[in-house]
């Protein structure tokens, strides 16, 4: 498989067992809290793909897989 470009990643961070992003890539709200549950994170670490509907703008990043700092999606999101 063709390795994921890394303009098709976005960072998230983890705190207090909630999953946030700083900005939404689509419509640019800051620190967004999402509904990801730490389950679902650990099966995008291990490349099983993951939806993620993001609350500001009901818009939603498919996730291909994950890693301690950024989520690879098959979109560009930069």
């Amino acid at each position: 498989m063709k390795p994921i470009p890394f303009d098709h990643t976005w960072p998230y961070e983890k705190q207090m067992g909630e999953i946030y992003i700083a900005e939404c890539p689509y419509c640019k709200s800051r620190n967004v809290l999402t509904h990801m549950k730490e389950e679902l994170l650990e099966k995008a670490k291990d490349k099983v793909k993951q939806r993620l509907n993001m609350p500001c703008c009901l818009r939603t990043m498919t996730i291909l897989e994950a890693d301690e700092d950024y989520f690879w999606t098959n979109e560009k999101l930069r």
